[in-house]
């Protein structure tokens, strides 16, 4: 085997694994790279119909990349909607993603929500898809207490959870006045620093706090 033959097979196995991955960016930045392979090995070896075919693949692919990274901060995409702490839709969605949130938050209980006392929860939408939830506890000093920040999968590289902190107006009408993030994981570090958290002093930067702005 030549190494146009090893380009080649890169390409195929590119665009085979990508359809194997959940999240939505991970896919398009595989699928995008197998088809550019793709269509560079097609063209030098003269097969035009899948030339053509793996370019116009990553023309779209290339379309969707741009148009996911733009959205990915745009308040006008995404929506973020209250709901009571026993709503049943919230109950199912998280049941439904147990596993997934275990994993990323071991440390939560979702039995949690059951008990609506001093809990607060917002879903972000995407369209008619959930893409993130937020539940935070009133701790009674007027601090909110993030106990879930979770994603879905398909949005794993996004941070839809920076809506819900973005408006500072949610939390100040609750008349918290900070929000903390207790036992911080090392990759949530740079996305609790752009939505305004800083590590405490002497916490080892495990615990994160902001001040609430006062809504206008």
């Amino acid at each position: 085997m030549n190494w146009l033959e090893v380009f080649g097979w890169i390409g195929s196995i590119l665009v085979v694994w990508s359809l194997m991955q959940a999240r939505l960016l991970r896919f398009r930045w595989m699928n995008f790279a197998g088809s550019v392979i793709a269509t560079v090995y097609n063209t030098w070896v003269g097969i035009w119909p899948f030339a053509v075919m793996n370019g116009a693949i990553a023309i779209i692919d290339a379309y969707w990349i741009s148009r996911l990274y733009r959205e990915a901060h745009d308040a006008a995409t995404f929506e973020v909607l209250e709901v009571g702490p026993t709503d049943p839709y919230l109950a199912r969605l998280l049941t439904l993603h147990r596993d997934g949130i275990a994993a990323t938050h071991p440390g939560f209980d979702s039995s949690l929500v059951d008990d609506p006392r001093g809990r607060s929860a917002w879903l972000v939408l995407r369209g008619d898809e959930t893409v993130g939830v937020v539940v935070v506890w009133d701790d009674g000093t007027g601090t909110a207490v993030v106990e879930l920040d979770w994603v879905s999968e398909r949005y794993r590289d996004f941070t839809p959870g920076e809506f819900v902190h973005r408006d500072s107006g949610i939390f100040a009408a609750k008349g918290f006045s900070r929000i903390v993030v207790e036992d911080a994981e090392p990759n949530l570090y740079a996305y609790l620093r752009r939505v305004g958290f800083e590590p405490v002093v002497g916490s080892d930067q495990r615990r994160w706090e902001r001040e609430v702005a006062v809504a206008a």
